[in-house]
């Protein structure tokens, strides 16, 4: 993980902070005259060899010296907190409804395979996955705002918290994930039907209610817990098509016009707390899938067994 992250910020660093003609520009304006450049590079160590630039700038990243925004004209990380946080509640909701509905489709589906509901769960998944969230945005917006007018277009947040608002931007993410993480679903529930503790589970005569729940539910959920985990950072930048289109304040619209006025400072911090993201969310999902199966935590505790021939005489 730490590897991970160091190589993505050097990406990050080189992409944007290597060339020190270019940051100047971006930071003093493109009618700043060249002394005024050559003065602030001085002043900011750019005229430094490379790696002692590069460490200055990751040591002030995790100390959260941010930078100032050459847009906003405001610290960095003042603006960042509260978009998260926007993101955040966005996210949060978006899963609330994603996770519960793709389980229970793909555990219907799973259980009844090859019959009318799997082949019914399948086909709108695959549907629903291949629909861009831009697309999806624009159909339900023709529905339920132009036509129906029970959602607002925009979700912006003025008056406060407000689920009408939500609505639309959830039902987006919804509408991407959703059968994506159903399939998952029911693929492991198929195999986990498959296997010999169900089927000693039913020559037991346990009901379908415990079979389900109590044997196959706990064994199949490594695949899908690991999906779902990984949405997090999907939805973190995933929902930069969301939010723009209907001017939700997250991170993602951050990023946006971050990327639109090359406002560098910013691009750079929001890209490392990305990366952050994902990181994070690959330990969560080992985490948690050691929890839901003991064994691999066994397997790797386990000390590593000796060959034949070193055991002999």
């Amino acid at each position: 993980m730490a590897l991970t992250m160091l190589a993505v910020s050097l990406l990050v660093f080189l992409a944007l902070e290597v060339n020190g003609e270019s940051v100047a520009v971006k930071v003093l304006g493109q009618f700043s005259t060249g002394d005024q450049r050559h003065l602030w590079l001085a002043q900011n160590g750019y005229f430094d060899p490379l790696p002692l630039r590069y460490g200055r700038w990751l040591w002030g990243f995790l100390q959260g010296r941010w930078g100032v925004s050459t847009y906003y004209h405001a610290e960095v990380r003042s603006l960042i907190a509260p978009r998260l946080a926007a993101s955040a509640v966005l996210m949060a909701a978006a899963l609330a409804v994603i996770v519960p509905l793709a389980l229970a489709l793909g555990v219907l589906a799973g259980i009844r395979q090859g019959s009318p509901v799997d082949r019914v769960v399948s086909v709108v998944a695959i549907l629903t996955t291949s629909l861009p969230e831009f697309a999806s945005a624009v159909f339900l917006s023709a529905i339920f705002v132009f036509g129906l007018g029970w959602a607002p277009g925009v979700s912006t947040l003025a008056d406060g918290f407000s689920l009408r608002e939500l609505a639309l931007p959830v039902a987006v993410l919804a509408l991407s994930s959703t059968g994506y993480i159903a399939r998952i679903t029911r693929a492991s529930m198929v195999e986990a039907m498959a296997s010999p503790y169900v089927r000693t589970a039913r020559l037991k005569g346990a009901g379908p209610a415990r079979i389900v729940l109590g044997h196959a539910l706990r064994n199949a959920l490594g695949a899908p817990v690991t999906v779902i985990l990984l949405q997090i950072p999907w939805l973190l930048s995933g929902v930069i098509v969301v939010e723009v289109f209907f001017a939700y304040p997250g991170f993602g619209t951050l990023l946006y016009v971050a990327s639109l006025n090359s406002d560098i400072y910013l691009i750079e911090a929001c890209s490392m707390i990305g990366v952050i993201a994902v990181v994070s969310s690959q330990l969560l999902s080992d985490l948690i899938n050691a929890a839901l199966n003991p064994r691999l935590a066994t397997e790797r505790r386990a000390p590593p067994r000796r060959p034949v021939e070193a055991l002999a005489p």
